[in-house]
């Protein structure tokens, strides 16, 4: 195993960032294609399936502080990460074989919120830990953008992965599609969950840190009153959360009942993901010119032209379609890598002011955000959906269409112009982060 220094070689970097590829390949469907799967392929429609995962994502948000205190507060002579992650594994396992591979005879609500419970909190435990040992791997500004975009890209090459095998069953299968795709993404996630984490656990170590103070559940949210910082960052995330929630939840039915290109739907999301991998690097290096706040408020300002390209594409068209994905992929990833390279400044940031390192508590109220924007965005987009009377897979009108674009491209639009504003003001750069650093270091 290697020796920790402040910059992690190749190898160390893709070890770290592999379980990245079954959490992305359990992560997307989940937000894409489970919520229809459930309400059309099991009939549990689309207003229970909303209620149901959001019910879920609700209960995902109380336990992330918790389980965040928690991997702060237990080490091991592993360190305070690895062995979180390696428990969470055949928790995940089992749970998604049940989400994932249903019997539907015995499908209802009860059963779809019940092993949605116990996926959550194990994907909760093995994500968080997982960004927080990336945070803790380096103390400099520019190394963390680095460790964070490399997981970025491997998040996208998992669900670029996870992708592939529905865009091939698309076509050779479409009478199974529903079914078939979704049980296949399950698979994916059971065979390489436990391959990427032995290899990241066994050729990563974990920096010694100093021991924490206990921090209860209730002072977690105490931590989020005193810390002007670190409320601008879970404030962008969560609109940041709400609006890509919007867009995921949406796109099979866009696909599928506006563009008309269900068979190319997969097809055509792929290029999505494989653009933004291109672009990580370039984001990377660009917020060594503006700043990781300058770069993330550029890309707020590209999202909110970008998603408009949506009101031009032609009916039936799979090459404008993925033409315009692949335009919109531009910066998908580069505002997830930036806010978790933020988050770890903001760590340094409140270990001086209070004296604790509370890296996983950070990390996961930073999770917390993104799944309420993800609930948010499924519970309410699907109750619209049916208060418009818009029918999946049936004959909606012209009028009803129009509804679906708006929903779809405006409230991101607004929301990534209010996190393109609001980030602008973020008071730690390189110079500050740097300065809290000779002071934690005793310099």
């Amino acid at each position: 195993m290697r020796n920790l220094t402040e910059r992690l070689s190749i190898s160390s970097l893709m070890a770290y960032a592999s379980p990245a590829i079954p959490i992305a390949a359990m992560g997307l469907p989940m937000v894409v294609y489970m919520p229809p799967f459930y309400a059309q392929d099991m009939g549990l429609g689309l207003t229970l399936v909303g209620i149901v995962f959001m019910l879920a994502r609700i209960w995902d948000v109380i336990t992330d502080p918790v389980l965040g205190v928690v991997s702060d507060r237990f080490p091991t002579r592993w360190g305070r990460r690895r062995h979180w992650i390696v428990i969470s594994a055949p928790i995940m396992i089992v749970a998604t074989l049940q989400v994932f591979m249903p019997n539907p005879e015995t499908v209802s609500a009860t059963y779809l919120l019940m092993w949605m419970l116990v996926l959550y909190a194990a994907w909760t435990l093995m994500q968080v830990s997982h960004m927080a040992w990336g945070a803790e791997l380096s103390p400099d500004y520019h190394e963390r953008s680095r460790i964070q975009g490399t997981r970025e890209i491997t998040l996208l090459v998992g669900a670029i992965l996870v992708l592939a095998l529905p865009s091939i069953i698309e076509q050779l299968q479409p009478e199974k599609l529903g079914t078939t795709r979704v049980a296949a993404m399950g698979w994916m996630v059971i065979v390489l969950l436990p391959v990427t984490v032995f290899w990241a656990v066994s050729q990563v170590g974990e920096k010694k840190v100093q021991a924490v103070s206990h921090v209860s559940w209730f002072d977690s949210f105490r931590v989020i009153k005193q810390n002007s910082p670190l409320r601008s960052l879970l404030f962008c995330d969560l609109l940041l959360s709400l609006g890509n929630g919007i867009t995921a939840a949406l796109f099979l039915f866009l696909a599928a009942d506006v563009l008309q290109i269900q068979r190319w739907s997969s097809s055509v999301l792929l290029l999505y993901f494989i653009s933004g991998i291109f672009f990580v690097p370039l984001f990377i290096a660009l917020s060594k010119k503006l700043g990781k706040h300058g770069t993330l408020s550029f890309c707020g300002a590209i999202n909110v032209i970008s998603i408009n390209i949506i009101w031009f594409i032609p009916t039936g068209n799979v090459m404008a379609t993925g033409l315009a994905l692949i335009l919109l992929g531009i910066n998908m990833g580069a505002p997830a890598f930036l806010l978790r390279s933020m988050m770890a400044d903001v760590v340094d940031e409140d270990m001086v002011n209070t004296g604790h390192l509370r890296t996983g508590l950070f990390y996961a109220l930073l999770s917390m955000t993104e799944k309420v924007g993800g609930a948010l965005a499924i519970g309410v987009t699907y109750s619209a959906l049916d208060l418009m009377g818009f029918v999946p897979g049936g004959d909606n009108s012209k009028g009803v269409i129009l509804w679906f674009e708006i929903l779809f491209i405006v409230p991101p639009m607004l929301l990534n112009l209010i996190i393109a504003i609001r980030i602008l003001g973020f008071p730690i750069d390189k110079d500050r982060q740097e300065h809290n650093r000779r002071i934690i270091e005793g310099q």
